[in-house]
């Protein structure tokens, strides 16, 4: 794990932005399409840590962008060039436009400064959407990505970061995928090479303390 004054350097919060993908009603809610998924995202606490940690953006300042997967209904515009794709299309609960499955989940804050960024197509909330003039509009240097799934979605998320020249910071707490095993074996082989691991708590520690100042 970073040490409290590396993992401060990179999180200034002027050009530090959080990202949360794919944490709406229809994934990771009650009603989710993917009830394994749901409940390993609320089971170990990484919905929750990612509620902390959007809190502790507005009261500090740091820009928060909710990355959300939507359909139309009548899929035009939908990827349908890999198995995944098509098993979504065929899932009882639909990510459609205007629905509630495509809300913010609870118990994630969205506040009127947030910016949400819907995209129709693809893998990773980076790629042909909004996403990323946005962050560079914003001055972003270090992009905190948190959310689901640990299988594509975040992982996606993280490389398209890197490649376009942002430093990443992964709360490893605040991301989920299935099974469980899988979460930690894919931070400690794959995101640890790209992106700064941290917890949920150091990266609070770095956001919660004006100037900086060093926890005790």
């Amino acid at each position: 794990m970073p040490s409290y004054e590396a993992l401060s350097r990179l999180l200034e919060p002027g050009t530090t932005v959080l990202l949360t993908v794919e944490c709406q009603e229809g994934v990771v809610g009650a009603d989710s399409a993917l009830p394994e998924l749901a409940e390993e995202a609320r089971a170990d606490g990484a919905l929750a840590n990612i509620a902390r940690l959007v809190a502790a953006a507005h009261d500090r300042g740091v820009q928060v962008v909710h990355a959300v997967a939507e359909r139309r209904s009548d899929g035009r515009g939908a990827s349908r060039n890999a198995r995944l794709f098509r098993a979504v299309a065929r899932l009882p609960v639909q990510q459609l436009a205007g629905s509630p499955a495509v809300r913010v989940a609870t118990p994630i804050e969205v506040a009127d400064e947030d910016l949400v960024v819907r995209r129709l197509h693809g893998l990773s909330p980076l790629t042909g959407t909004d996403v990323d003039p946005l962050l560079r509009n914003l001055g972003c240097r270090t992009l905190i990505v948190t959310g689901v799934s640990a299988n594509v979605a975040v992982p996606n998320a993280v490389f398209d970061a890197v490649n376009r020249g942002y430093t990443v910071v992964v709360p490893a707490d605040a991301i989920a995928g299935v099974p469980s095993d899988y979460t930690p074996a894919m931070i400690r082989h794959t995101l640890a090479l790209v992106a700064t691991v941290a917890t949920t708590d150091e990266v609070l520690a770095c956001l919660e303390r004006p100037g900086g100042i060093r926890p005790a």
